[in-house]
């Protein structure tokens, strides 16, 4: 499993009803994507109290064919074309789980990246990565959970779909707008080695 993000920041005074119309309008062309385990299409606004307007979908990758057809196919390009090129942000893929609340549609995500202290041995904080994602996994009103970890800035991903709000202290709080699961069930569960 891989996991992918860009956050696409836009003004203060940006009309995000534009991204709500984007997402409604085309989010459905990746609900069949081969290779995709899963796509959020996530948003956060000022209004609501986040410290920006931005665009920010969270993928679960099942193949890294599907990532490579995404980024060097017609749909990244509708959003370089659109926004520009942004930063892809990917982490190789440590434990996946299904929540309680799995067969809920997610109305929230979370995402929170730990840059691991520099003199830490790395296998000592992927084990405690892990139980932090077992709890995360476990908790009340989660749909599904993942955590990654990028080995070149050492830093580890924490992402969390909930059914209802997502619980304030585990991260980054984002509005799902929809979802794309199409190989949703091949994401290996559990510890990815």
């Amino acid at each position: 499993m891989h996991a992918m993000q860009y956050e696409i920041t836009l003004p203060a005074d940006y009309d995000m009803g534009i991204i709500r119309e984007r997402v409604a309008t085309r989010g459905h062309l990746l609900d069949d994507f081969p290779g995709l385990g899963l796509k959020a299409y996530l948003m956060r606004e000022r209004a609501d109290g986040s410290p920006v307007n931005q665009y920010a979908p969270f993928y679960l990758w099942a193949a890294p064919e599907g990532m490579n057809g995404f980024l060097w196919g017609p749909g990244f390009q509708g959003i370089v074309n659109d926004f520009g090129r942004p930063v892809v942000q990917h982490w190789t893929g440590l434990a996946y789980e299904e929540g309680p609340a799995s067969v809920a549609v997610p109305r929230t995500a979370t995402r929170r990246r730990v840059r691991l202290p520099e003199y830490d041995p790395p296998a000592a904080a992927v084990e405690r990565a892990l139980e932090e994602h077992r709890r995360l996994a476990s908790a009340d009103g989660a749909v599904a959970v993942a955590v990654g970890i990028d080995p070149r800035h050492w830093e580890l991903v924490y992402f969390a779909l909930w059914a209802e709000d997502a619980p304030k202290e585990v991260g980054d709080p984002f509005q799902v707008l929809h979802l794309s699961a199409p190989q949703r069930a091949e994401l290996p569960r559990g510890r990815h080695w």
